[in-house]
């Protein structure tokens, strides 16, 4: 009979894995949980304790360290020798392992994790079994990922798993080993004072690409640890996904994140072309759509309330690229199914998507520049000064949050003209704060919006008054920025003798 090793943290499939296994005439070996849930399916299964003659000790920290069982997996079928002493120290060849393990990225990207759990996630067991059996893949199999358990149990049923197979399942183990203790590392290293001297990414593939940001580009999309973020988002509808729609969601979901009431965001080309607020999504895109419609054709929009079939019948009306949502229902499908290349995707749990623990990773030539995420959240407003004689209004301090929370998504030099519930101008990209002033109030004329009474946010301090002097020109009353310009003084003067509000916010938000 042959002998394999089931021990699961993640027990999606498992148990029908373990059926199928049984029904080829394996001997299952398994440990705590996952031999309890192989019990209770009425699956025959043997303690690994019972089988090694030592029971599971400290905890559970020892279950499977034992030569019966590293052994039995590691010796080579083509050695007489070796399979002699097994006989001879009556130890079982392991023919299959399937593990896989603690959910160390996962307990880490908890919000207030204590060293103490992290490191009782750290596992000992299952990476030694896997190596043990990825080493000796021409003769063992092994299966990390329960994605594979429905293809290697049918190339097992008709004979046809072969040696190429247990190559690229050995290839995976140790991709998977090494990416867990890259994980560890790096939590490890970031625990002591500054970033880490080495820095190891994790990344596994999702998908190779069509292209990259043109067509002679090559490329890929590779997730980070655990499927979270833009990594897990669901397509129901459309082509594949590009490089560049990737770039574009990440952005509307960060954008449309922020905002806790009904909000809908468009996007074009990695900048929000359109930002809107209100009581429902219908009314909220419709205010995002008014700043620039010439922008938002192709573009993506994202909300963060389920689309139905009032809001499916707007965005029906505009080509668009992708539209992401917490969930579409079955009205809002059935309208926007009918364009065949439009992208829908469902957003993951909201909580997943950007844990305390990230960074930001861009390259350059020869290396990677990491930093933390730029944190809005993070951010307390009761530290904000107001600078000027004259105070914001309620109305005024409404849309200065808002505009605040748009402008630190906007490409710098970033200016955002708003009210209380949307975007009226934006620009982007340039090379001048002035001129981003110019083009934002440019962008407001060519989209018939009025600026008069308009609130004005800036990622960064005006470096002189010409700015301000040109947003009270547009008509803005009030202006958000961080401040720190040795010309603060002549900035305050201007927006004090233009009649302005100005506030301080003290933190730069320069987006690249």
């Amino acid at each position: 009979m042959k002998r394999a090793i089931v021990s699961v943290w993640d027990k999606q499939g498992v148990v029908e894995f373990a059926r199928g296994l049984v029904d080829l005439g394996y001997e299952i070996l398994s440990t705590g949980g996952t031999e309890r849930v192989l019990r209770e399916a009425g699956i025959p299964v043997a303690a690994v304790s019972s089988v090694i003659g030592f029971p599971e000790i400290l905890g559970g920290r020892v279950k499977t360290l034992h030569p019966v069982i590293l052994g039995g997996i590691l010796a080579r079928r083509d050695d007489p020798a070796q399979m002699k002493q097994l006989e001879e120290l009556d130890i079982t060849p392991v023919d299959l392992v399937a593990v896989n393990l603690y959910p160390f990225e996962e307990t880490i990207s908890r919000q207030g994790v204590t060293l103490e759990e992290a490191l009782e996630n750290i596992d000992i067991g299952g990476p030694t079994m896997v190596r043990a059996a990825a080493k000796n893949f021409p003769s063992v199999t092994v299966v990390v990922d329960p994605v594979d358990y429905g293809w290697v149990l049918e190339k097992m049923r008709d004979g046809t798993l072969g040696a190429e197979d247990r190559r690229r399942l050995a290839a995976k183990a140790f991709a998977r080993v090494s990416a867990y203790d890259r994980t560890i590392a790096n939590y490890l290293g970031a625990s002591a004072e500054g970033w880490p001297e080495e820095l190891v990414l994790p990344l596994q593939k999702v998908q190779d690409l069509r292209y990259g940001e043109n067509p002679h580009q090559s490329a890929a999309f590779y997730r980070v640890g655990e499927e979270r973020g833009v990594a897990a988002l669901t397509q129901l509808h459309g082509k594949e996904l590009s490089y560049n729609n990737y770039l574009d969601v990440d952005g509307a979901l960060g954008l449309v994140l922020e905002f806790s009431e009904p909000a809908a965001v468009i996007v074009k080309h990695n900048n929000p072309c359109g930002v809107g607020v209100a009581e429902n999504l219908v009314d909220a895109y419709t205010k995002a759509l008014a700043t620039d419609p010439v922008s938002a054709f192709g573009g993506i929009v994202a909300v963060n309330r389920p689309v139905d079939e009032a809001l499916a019948n707007k965005l029906r009306e505009l080509f668009l690229e992708v539209v992401v949502a917490p969930s579409f229902d079955q009205a809002a499908l059935s309208v926007l199914t009918r364009k065949k290349n439009l992208r829908l995707l469902v957003v993951p749990d909201v909580e997943k998507r950007r844990p305390h623990t990230d960074w930001e990773v861009k390259s350059v030539w020869g290396g990677l520049l990491v930093q933390e995420f730029d944190e809005l959240a993070q951010e307390d407003d009761s530290g904000y000064r107001v600078v000027t004689k004259r105070q914001p209004t309620e109305q005024e301090w409404r849309a200065l949050r808002f505009a605040w929370a748009v402008t630190r998504w906007v490409k710098s030099n970033a200016i955002v003209f708003a009210g209380e519930d949307r975007t009226l101008g934006i620009g982007a990209g340039q090379m001048s704060r002035v001129d981003s002033v110019h083009l934002a109030a440019w962008k407001a004329g060519n989209a018939n919006l009025d600026l008069k009474g308009s609130v004005l946010g800036s990622d960064a301090f005006f470096p002189f008054r010409d700015g301000v002097d040109a947003a009270a020109e547009a008509g803005a009353t009030a202006i958000i920025q961080p401040g720190g310009s040795v010309r603060d003084e002549e900035v305050i003067q201007a927006a004090d003798e233009h009649g302005m509000a100005m506030v301080f916010t003290g933190r730069r938000h320069f987006r690249h």
